[in-house]
């Protein structure tokens, strides 16, 4: 079984017998959770097996196309420049996605917000990281509450020392890449109308579902201390995380959306 099942132009080729041989039946979600709880609370994967050998590699590729959804993510990408050579986000690359990027940009690293995860697709990406010669960090975001302080310092610590070029990257790539976009504008020395911006639509993003109390946490410190206070000295001393919490309402049909139709994480 080779090790990449993409073609030289990085496409996504994947035998049919491959995914008939190695298809699991799509657990419930209670049973997904009670098998291996998620750290953060989202939907735990279906893989937890090896790419040491043929029948590993097919249930990696068949639990990444058809549970964690990369077949949606094999013909569409959300890729896009964050700091001009420097910073790239996108949705979880396929290895061929990856291994296109790498050659595209000079990329050095890549950053998992998803955190290491039991899926085929984490598997199938620190491999590829790994064959590509990229630093691999895991720094996982969560898209739904309201960011953690220890986090997003955890995250300036990562960025500041971070090898560039590199491609942070979640499932979807619209909520977590994008709150750890804003983050790195914001550590540029930027403005929070221009984090603001890497939450949209254009990448998936749904501001009035749940995933919207990410973008009041930079409209929050746009109001209370831009201009009178450092990001980060803000981050450190004055943002009341439960606050932001308690403050924010999210529309039911949009989250609706987000979290029954799209089974975003």
């Amino acid at each position: 079984m080779p090790t990449s099942m993409t073609d030289k132009g990085g496409v996504l080729r994947v035998p049919v017998a491959v995914l008939a041989a190695s298809f699991t039946p799509t657990l419930s979600r209670r049973e997904r959770e009670q098998r291996s709880p998620s750290p953060l609370g989202t939907e735990s994967m279906a893989f937890n097996s090896t790419l040491a050998t043929p029948r590993g590699r097919a249930a990696a590729w068949a639990d990444s196309l058809l549970v964690d959804h990369a077949v949606f993510r094999s013909v569409w990408t959300n890729l896009a420049e964050v700091i001009p050579g420097k910073l790239y986000r996108s949705n979880h690359p396929t290895p061929g996605h990856l291994a296109a990027a790498t050659r595209r940009y000079g990329l050095k690293t890549l950053v998992n917000l998803r955190g290491h995860r039991k899926c085929g697709s984490d598997a199938l990406s620190r491999e590829a990281a790994d064959r590509l010669g990229l630093h691999h960090i895991d720094m996982a975001f969560e898209s739904r509450g309201a960011p953690h302080r220890d986090r997003i310092l955890r995250f300036a610590g990562i960025y500041a020392a971070l090898q560039t070029p590199a491609l942070m990257h979640c499932k979807s790539g619209a909520d977590r890449a994008g709150l750890a976009s804003g983050l790195a504008i914001m550590f540029e020395g930027g403005q929070a109308a221009a984090a603001l911006q890497q939450l949209s639509w254009r990448f998936g993003h749904w501001s009035r579902a749940r995933t919207g109390v990410l973008d009041a946490f930079f409209v929050r410190y746009a109001a209370e201390a831009e201009g009178r206070i450092p990001f980060l000295d803000w981050v450190r001393t004055e943002y009341d995380e439960q606050r932001l919490k308690r403050d924010f309402v999210a529309g039911g049909l949009a989250s609706f959306i987000t979290d029954q139709v799209l089974r975003r994480e």
